[in-house]
């Protein structure tokens, strides 16, 4: 298959790069002007140009058969002030649209688009928990997943099928919010953050190239699709199974204040928000997890 894949330079993206290649499928990364990027080293793959401010696209991504959409601006990438609230916005919502449009403009339409979302969609439910069939939050997160989401959904009336994909907390040693987490615990400061009563769902790196791939190949997966882990765990229990994978301690909680403090709205969405959240559309589909458990995700990761 002949694949075009936004966001491939950030961590799912590269990843993803690199496992569609392995097994034969030609990748298209869709380059925005000035982006630097290394080598791909396969005749089968390599950047087409594209500017979602002008919808300009380049020629090469003429027969694709799937597009994978990753783009989007780092959620935790710096302070929410209005400027950068805007750019996580916009580099999510306006990007889509503008890709849509352009598919819009081919002749031949690729089969299927699966684009990315986030479990931010469900908001703060605290114990509740939830399935793809969850209505949605309130907060500033789920506000952008649904519009993000409804710009996708454009698609279908194009003859597109379109997976939405709901990222949990994505665990890597190679980037995203592990390393981050275990910065504290490399100092001897670790420790839950808040009450550690919210829960945070989470999926290890490799099952979810797995699962984008599925995603792309399977013709009957379509709608929004969880994808995390199966054992989502509270916020305490995941900094006791960290500290025990990196041999420190976790003595030292977090204030919830504190958070406020330094990281303001951010801090209330991305560190003290609850989401339970279950991936029921692939348990339907008997989809085979390759790191369920956390204790055993972190020791591969982390080895």
């Amino acid at each position: 298959m002949k694949i075009l894949i936004t966001g491939s330079t950030g961590l799912v993206g590269t990843a993803l790069t690199q496992d569609l290649q392995r097994v034969g499928h030609t990748v298209c990364r869709l380059i925005r002007p000035g982006t630097t990027t290394q080598s791909i080293g396969n005749t089968q793959s390599f950047d087409v140009n594209w500017n979602p401010a002008t919808g300009e696209l380049g020629g090469a991504a003429v027969g694709a058969d799937a597009v994978v959409n990753l783009a989007g601006a780092s959620i935790a990438g710096g302070r929410w002030t209005p400027q950068r609230k805007d750019l996580l916005r916009s580099s999510r919502v306006d990007t889509t649209r503008a890709l849509v449009q352009a598919l819009a403009k081919m002749s031949a339409r690729p089969r299927v688009l699966v684009s990315a979302s986030a479990t931010g969609y469900y908001g703060n439910r605290r114990d509740e928990t939830l399935t793809e069939e969850s209505q949605p939050g309130t907060d500033f997160l789920s506000g952008i997943a649904k519009e993000w989401e409804s710009e996708a959904l454009k698609a279908e009336a194009l003859g597109i099928r379109v997976v939405r994909a709901r990222f949990g907390v994505i665990l890597s040693k190679q980037g995203g919010a592990l390393p981050q987490m275990i910065r504290p615990f490399q100092f001897g400061v670790g420790g839950k953050i808040g009450t550690g009563k919210q829960w945070l769902s989470w999926i290890a790196l490799d099952d979810v190239i797995a699962i984008l791939r599925l995603a792309v190949e399977n013709a009957n997966i379509t709608g929004p699709l969880n994808v995390i882990s199966p054992q989502p765990v509270t916020n305490a229990d995941f900094t006791k199974i960290l500290a025990t994978a990196l041999h420190r301690p976790a003595l030292f909680p977090v204030p919830a204040y504190a958070l406020r403090l330094i990281f303001g709205e951010m801090a209330e969405a991305l560190l003290l928000s609850s989401q339970r959240v279950l991936p029921y559309q692939l348990q339907k589909l008997n989809y085979q997890f390759q790191h369920p458990d956390l204790a055993a995700a972190l020791t591969a990761i982390l080895k």
